[in-house]
């Protein structure tokens, strides 16, 4: 059995929530640059993270719902995340997104995870705080990594992590096999193999033995 941990805006997932979110309520032009700043690692996951909810303070829950329904798997992610399953594996998504949105996009493929790790906005009132909580705003994917390992008695060196962005770098850089999925040129050269598409990262699991 392997640990596969994937992240999810902009690896299994082509939405970006806070984007789909923002445009609820007419700031995702804002919520995008904060993003990519973050993404190319110009500011801290955490800052941006923090800057992108207090945008979102006072958006009813259930426009904060119509959003989550709009995320989406990439095309042939929920087949792989199948297969990985079917084939025995433990797989995961470690992610700085809502836990939400990653539930209702995996309810809409059919697909499922073993672990979620996600982060959550807190509500009060029918509308979101503006705040946000859970395990990845300071913790690191490294960190939900080795502890998901941990728990599964899988060593690191059985690890597949794959990921896109700067907050992805500290699980590239300890897992067995680091997969970049068009990953951003600041997280390229820690990357093991760069892949642009499921069925190529699909490829890349066959010819490692995993599938």
């Amino acid at each position: 059995m392997r640990l596969v941990a994937f992240d999810f805006d902009g690896t299994l997932s082509d939405s970006e929530m806070t984007v789909l979110l923002g445009e609820q309520c007419g700031v995702a032009d804002r919520m995008a640059t904060i993003t990519e700043r973050a993404m190319n690692d110009e500011i801290s996951y955490a800052e941006s993270l923090r800057e992108r909810a207090a945008l979102l303070e006072g958006l009813p829950l259930d426009d904060a719902e119509d959003a989550f329904g709009q995320v989406r798997l990439r095309d042939g992610a929920g087949d792989l995340l199948a297969r990985l399953n079917d084939a025995g594996h433990h797989t995961a998504i470690l992610t700085g997104g809502f836990e939400r949105g990653v539930e209702r996009a995996l309810d809409r493929a059919g697909a499922s995870v073993d672990s979620i790790v996600a982060n959550r906005l807190p509500a009060s009132g029918g509308r979101l705080t503006g705040e946000v909580d859970g395990p990845l705003i300071e913790g690191t994917k490294d960190e939900a990594l080795e502890s998901l390992a941990a728990d599964c008695d899988v060593p690191l060196s059985r690890t597949v992590a794959v990921g896109d962005g700067a907050n992805d770098l500290p699980m590239l850089e300890v897992a067995g096999l680091a997969v970049g999925f068009l990953p951003k040129p600041a997280v390229r050269p820690s990357c093991d193999v760069v892949v642009a598409s499921m069925d190529r990262l699909g490829r890349v699991l066959a010819e490692r033995g995993l599938l």
